[in-house]
Formats: C-alpha cells, sequence, structure tokens
C-alpha cells in the first residue's frame, strides 16, 4: 500500500501534531485490518517525502509504535506490523484461562509439565496459610493461544483439602471448574502482583523467547467465600504478547 492511500489525511494546518496524526492513522488501519501482522510499511525515507513532513515526525510516530508493540523493526528489512497482542483483563473480572482466550477469538491448549505432591516451602505456604512443610499440590503447566506458548504458570495448593486434584488431567480440565465442581469451592476473590522480570534460561526455552526477554511475572492468591487462601500461583507471560489493563473508579 502506498504512501497517499495509507496517509490521506494528514492535516498540517490542525492544531493536532503531525507525529500524533500519523500514530493514529497507522493505528487505525491495523484496527480495522487494512495492515496486518506482517505487512511492511514505507520506510521513513519516502512517507518523508511523499508527505513533505520531516524525519523526527515520521521517527517518533514509527518510534512510539514500535516501544508501544504495534511495529516491529527489522535491521536491513524495514518495519514491519507486529504480531497482535494477546489483551488481558483478569485485573478485572475472574475467569480462566481458557474463557479468556476463547472470549478473543483464540484456540487455548495446555501441556502439562509437572503434576506432583511436594512438601511445601515458607514462600507457597505462607501463601496458602498453611504450616512450611505441609504438603501441597504442584501443578506446573505451558499456556498456550493458537499453538503458541504465552504463559508458564506453577500453581500450588494445599493437598489436605483437594486430594482428588492429582488424579485430573489439566490438559483437558480447568483447574477452577475443578475447584467449583468437584469440591463446590467457586474462587471468591484474587489477589495479583504483576513485576516486569527478564527471561532465564529455562523461562525463555518454554516459551520460545530470547533469554533476557522481557516478561511480566504475576503472583495470585485465590480465595473461597470464607477468605481462606485455595490457591497460589507463580506465571511468567511473554512480554511480547501480552498486554495488561485495570480499570479504576472513584469510590
Amino acid at each position: 500500500m502506498d504512501v497517499q492511500t495509507l496517509f490521506p489525511g494528514i492535516d498540517k494546518q490542525a492544531p493536532i501534531p503531525l507525529y500524533y496524526q500519523l500514530k493514529q492513522q497507522i493505528l487505525r488501519h491495523i484496527s480495522e485490518g487494512t495492515l496486518q501482522f506482517g505487512d511492511l510499511l514505507p520506510s521513513e525515507a519516502e512517507i518523508c517525502e511523499k508527505l513533505k513532513i520531516s524525519r523526527p515526525t515520521v521517527r517518533q510516530a514509527m518510534g512510539d509504535l514500535t516501544a508501544e508493540g504495534y511495529l516491529t523493526r527489522q535491521k536491513g528489512k524495514g518495519t514491519f506490523v507486529a504480531r497482535p497482542k494477546i489483551q488481558g483483563g483478569f485485573f478485572q473480572k475472574l475467569q480462566s484461562f481458557e474463557e479468556e482466550m476463547r472470549q478473543r477469538g483464540l484456540v487455548p491448549s495446555t501441556r502439562v509439565l509437572r503434576l506432583a505432591l511436594i512438601d511445601g516451602d515458607s514462600r507457597s505456604c505462607d501463601a496458602l496459610g498453611i504450616p512450611e512443610g505441609d504438603r501441597v499440590i504442584l501443578l506446573e503447566r505451558l499456556r498456550f493461544a493458537n499453538g503458541e506458548p504465552i504463559v508458564w504458570v506453577e500453581t500450588y495448593l494445599p493437598y489436605q483439602r483437594f486430594p482428588r486434584l492429582l488424579a485430573v488431567d489439566f490438559e483437558r480440565q480447568s483447574l477452577y471448574r475443578e475447584l467449583e465442581h468437584t469440591y463446590l469451592v467457586p474462587v471468591e476473590r484474587v489477589v495479583r502482583e504483576i513485576e516486569a522480570v527478564n527471561a532465564t534460561a529455562r523461562e525463555a526455552e518454554l516459551l520460545e523467547i530470547q533469554k533476557n526477554a522481557a516478561l511480566c511475572f504475576v503472583k495470585t492468591i485465590a480465595y473461597d467465600y470464607d477468605g481462606v487462601p485455595v490457591e497460589y500461583s507463580r506465571a511468567h507471560y511473554r512480554g511480547d504478547r501480552n498486554r495488561f489493563s485495570v480499570e479504576l473508579r472513584r469510590t
């Protein structure tokens, strides 16, 4: 697609900065599907020449969109539309991974890496509100969207309360659904913390990314109706494939 077709409405007389006009038009093309994943954008020089705007203006628009994950630059090749990120809303509502992915038109799948009975360490036992050394179930999973790994998660559950979970096929069954249907323990509330970290060698291998790539590290404690912890999890989300949003309201 040529420059004039992509950017027909750049208004140099408008009070809106030119870089922002350029940026918003690219975003509109991406949201409407005119520009799709893998499409090559015109070069900065071509955009400057055709629209008669400065190189810093174009560079700022492209730089912002690259930093925000909409575009990606490949040395010697140009600027391309990036793979769209998965918009995660789990800071706003309670739902399973499967439910969230399907709502976004993605096909979820799970690979169970480990399901074992272990002695809980201080970190997991403190989170679950049980004595250190008590037996806990460790459920380690790799979660996929459309066949692509997007999150590696380790989940700890109190064995004394949920012993039958060791026999569940979690590649087919949802943990929250199992808690609610088998044990009549729906998750009522969760507390989540998010932190930016870099991928270790193992995390990079599991998530098929480069070592030290950006990850979103999310810790979750889930509670039942009585306020008793039922789950503690530690999840590493690919930074290049996930975006999280939080809605705040005045109280």
